[in-house]
């Protein structure tokens, strides 16, 4: 079950903590993981590692925002398996604020990256899965696309539900095509980068499984997504958080 062998997946933003943990779930089940990032050498440091593991994995740094870089990047590599994870602000840091006290300017890197950044790699891939009769659309998105908090990520938050939507509207379009899209809504994560540590342990404790998540919490959902034993799951937004109330 679950086997990826002969499949080439691309997973953005895996050059570390939650897509690489996706890549190297990928990688395991046999898939041949493109692991990219925008900086070039968190990418090669990640697919080195599936690699030494006796996976097959290779670097592919491009920024998901630049929409010239992404076909290029792709261009003549028939995707198989597309998971958007790059996320947070892209090679900007997120800082979380109130709505009230953003300049615009803060909003676009957020949602660049989270939306226009997943349509730009789903448009590159897509008809190519559509002729080959198969494809997997998975992205990573976040409970904050689904409820309203008081975390100050109202761009971040409003980014990752259009993402969902996205991904429910590509579902309807190209399942006659063999092609799934699904929507990965993620709780409170553990992160190598992030604004304050101090909020995040603090948050983790009122989670009922008392800890953050990690790339092996999601990887696994990944490759169940992807693999054929999942052909009729697509325009699902699936919840992995530990438990947190959703609704």
């Amino acid at each position: 079950m679950f086997d990826l062998s002969g499949k080439l997946a691309l997973v953005t933003g895996s050059g570390q903590g939650i897509g690489a943990g996706i890549a190297s779930h990928l990688a395991s089940q046999g898939a041949h993981v493109l692991v990219n990032d925008i900086v070039p050498e968190k990418a090669s440091k990640s697919a080195d590692a599936i690699v030494a593991a006796g996976h097959q994995a290779e670097p592919l740094p491009f920024d998901v925002v630049d929409r010239e870089a992404v076909v290029k990047a792709l261009a003549g590599r028939p995707i198989d398996i597309a998971v958007n994870n790059a996320g947070n602000a892209g090679k900007h840091i997120m800082v979380p604020k109130p709505f009230r006290e953003m300049d615009p300017a803060d909003w676009a890197p957020a949602i660049n990256v989270n939306l226009h950044g997943v349509m730009n790699t789903t448009h590159a891939v897509l008809p190519g899965m559509c002729e080959r009769g198969f494809g997997r659309l998975i992205t990573i998105a976040s409970g904050a696309g689904v409820i309203g908090l008081s975390l100050g990520v109202a761009p971040y938050g409003a980014a990752k539900g259009a993402g969902i939507s996205f991904m429910r509207h590509m579902a309807v379009e190209n399942a006659p095509f063999g092609v799934t899209a699904n929507s990965l809504a993620l709780g409170l994560m553990e992160m190598e980068e992030v604004h304050d540590r101090s909020v995040t342990a603090k948050m983790a404790k009122q989670i009922p499984r008392k800890r953050l998540g990690t790339g092996d919490d999601v990887g696994p959902a990944c490759v169940w997504l992807a693999s054929d034993e999942a052909t009729w799951v697509t325009g699902q937004t699936i919840h992995i958080n530990g438990g947190q109330v959703t609704s």
